[in-house]
């Protein structure tokens, strides 16, 4: 008895899907294009030409997720973000080093492949690539039956990036008396969702209508700031004069270190650039307490540390800048559009944390 014949579609997977979302990608894509992309899109590789007013370049790469703040995304039907929360936890990174982000790759799988659900979410990447100046070049989309309930997927994003050899971040010429600049985050970002999800859990019914002048569901979902664009120009008008570099515009050694935000939150993540012996010193207060992060903190019980070294708890790039320099690179980010807060110095360590807030 002979069987009826099985296609890939009977077993679950869409190619016509598949190439449908690929033709919605390319219009997406197009729009990031930038200086050095020679083949993107389509192929198997994408080719890229490291620009040549790079003397010494340093490649800088960096990877993440969204987590599970993609449950939320999930639950409330909410796609067209979380794309800009996967550029931005890498390419936020890769600026840390004082990098310029030049091509973002994605990594987009489900069960069962939903064109308009796919194409919401790389919508999202690809606003993310335009606001941070780099080129979506290439990704990969996995349908695979059986490995994820239906409705859901999983994302990761890969960053390469660029920066002069002799003007790489390293923190090693961070002292005391240096100032820590703050800038402000749009709201929890992509970390710390575990805790979210459990505090909307516990509020049950009780969830506020608005917090920071937004429905709730929006002001939990906000996308992660891109800072790259910003701080790139700052980093140029107040270059780290450690490595040999021309003096910065103001009479100090300019901004010496960045530390993004994530998981860990300020406690964990300062310490990241800082050298051996030193600390931050910030201080509670400097910086407002959003509705947000208020609302987490009441619902969920935590302290000032816990809420500190869980969240970015308002601070989404921290800047150490030489205190000669830190006025006016505070004044050009805040220019810029950035929301720029004094929040503490460094000093020597002693026997303390890497980072105290008091």
């Amino acid at each position: 008895m002979s069987q009826s014949p099985l296609s890939y579609k009977d077993a679950g997977v869409d190619i016509d899907a598949g190439d449908a979302l690929v033709e919605r990608i390319k219009p997406l894509a197009k729009k990031t294009m930038r200086e050095g992309v020679l083949a993107g899109i389509g192929g198997f590789g994408a080719l890229f030409e490291v620009p040549k007013r790079y003397k010494e370049p340093v490649l800088v790469s960096g990877t993440d997720g969204v987590g599970t703040k993609l449950r939320l995304a999930f639950e409330w039907n909410m796609h067209d973000t979380v794309g800009i929360d996967l550029v931005a936890m890498s390419v936020n990174d890769v600026l840390v080093q004082g990098a310029e982000p030049l091509f973002f790759l994605d990594y987009f799988a489900c069960g069962k492949l939903d064109v308009d659900t796919a194409a919401a979410v790389v919508g999202g990447i690809a606003r993310g690539c335009e606001l941070s100046g780099c080129a979506l070049i290439g990704g990969e989309t996995a349908e695979m039956p059986g490995m994820y309930p239906e409705g859901e997927y999983d994302l990761a994003g890969f960053a390469v990036g660029a920066v002069e050899k002799s003007k790489i971040l390293t923190g090693q010429n961070i002292a005391a008396g240096d100032v820590v600049l703050g800038l402000a985050s749009s709201g929890v970002h992509s970390n710390g969702f575990s805790l979210v999800r459990k505090c909307i859990e516990r509020a049950g019914s009780a969830l506020p209508v608005t917090l920071d002048g937004q429905p709730f569901r929006q002001a939990v979902m906000e996308p992660t700031r891109l800072y790259v664009k910003n701080v790139l120009a700052a980093l140029a008008a107040h270059p780290s004069t450690g490595s040999g570099q021309a003096p910065s515009t103001g009479s100090g050694q300019g901004i010496k270190a960045l530390a993004h935000i994530t998981g860990g939150g300020l406690l964990e993540n300062i310490p990241r650039v800082l050298p051996d012996g030193m600390a931050a010193h910030l201080v509670k207060g400097s910086w407002p307490q959003t509705e947000l992060f208020a609302w987490l903190q009441k619902t969920a019980a935590i302290s000032d540390f816990e809420m500190n070294r869980t969240f970015n708890n308002g601070i989404g790039m921290v800047v150490v800048v030489d205190a000669a320099d830190a006025a006016a690179a505070a004044q050009m980010l805040r220019g810029v559009g950035e929301k720029v807060f004094e929040i503490g110095v460094i000093a020597a360590r002693g026997e303390g944390a890497a980072v105290v807030v008091s």
